[in-house]
């Protein structure tokens, strides 16, 4: 047992620290049904892409220990902070998420970067029973006090302290950016992702249309600079930033996600492509 009651997993990472045990595993098939798609899907699927690695982004210069100690240093008002900088859009984008994922009660659910768990909240209500996920301990703990009936798990998403084939739904809502190495996380959620399971993943992307990618190469570029420089966090927003601009668009990604193992890959753009909803199948 670590301090506070909370118990050491023996699999995956030695540093994987589970706050509240999980519940039994759900039967067979209870995690059945098609992919729900929250209005018009514009998707394209990859049926047989070519394998591609995570190519290099700015979460790749940070050893997880820095991520980890960056995000406890805004657990206090990460939330608000989302809301402000998106303009409520973030709302939007975790509503989309929830409906992609369309889960069942009884529904085993992986809900990774979950930082306060907010994310969850929603797959909870809806039945899932949920384990919530994160690298910092202090987003967990601000999330335990928040939200106290969901199982929060302090760990890696590049070693994940479960068992092959645990998991109905994998999901990641804007957080695997700060993985390490994205493409190990993504092998990873498969293989605690019971066959026939899903994956979501909800992340900045590349707008399509030349307008809105201006607008939004303005607002990384320009805005959020100047916000940072009256920020005691500049080195969050500038970490932000650059994570963003250098991960890879919509179809990349589609690519890495199937040479992790996934399969009917297929994305959907949110406002204009600023945001991109992937799915998958285990």
């Amino acid at each position: 047992m670590t301090p506070g009651g909370a118990t050491t997993l023996p699999r995956g990472s030695p540093n994987a620290t589970l706050l509240v045990k999980p519940r039994a595993a759900v039967p067979a098939g209870a995690a059945s049904g098609a992919f729900r798609p929250c209005g018009k899907l514009a998707a394209v699927i990859f049926s047989s892409p070519e394998p591609e690695l995570a190519p290099a982004c700015a979460s790749l210069t940070r050893e997880p220990v820095e991520v980890a100690d960056m995000f406890d240093s805004l657990a206090g008002r990460y939330d608000l902070l989302n809301t402000i900088l998106s303009a409520g859009t973030d709302r939007l984008w975790r509503h989309a998420t929830a409906q992609a994922l369309a889960i069942r009660p009884g529904m085993r659910v992986l809900d990774l970067a979950a930082g306060t768990g907010t994310s969850s909240a929603p797959l909870v209500a809806a039945g899932g029973l949920v384990t919530a996920l994160d690298l910092s301990p202090g987003m967990v703990r601000r999330g335990t006090q928040r939200l106290p009936a969901i199982d929060f798990v302090v760990a890696d998403a590049e070693r994940l302290p479960f068992a092959d084939a645990t998991f109905d739904v994998v999901t990641i809502s804007f957080g695997l950016r700060n993985v390490q190495h994205p493409a190990v996380g993504l092998a990873e959620m498969a293989r605690v992702t019971r066959p026939g399971g899903r994956l979501v993943v909800c992340e900045f992307s590349t707008p399509r249309r030349r307008v809105t990618r201006a607008a939004y190469d303005l607002w990384l570029r320009h805005v959020l600079p100047q916000l940072a420089r009256v920020s005691p966090n500049r080195a969050s927003f500038d970490y932000l930033v650059d994570s963003i601009l250098a991960w890879p668009d919509q179809q990349r990604l589609a690519r890495m996600i199937a040479a992790a193992g996934w399969h009917d890959v297929a994305y959907r753009n949110l406002t204009g492509g600023i945001v991109a909803l992937h799915r998958a199948r285990r």
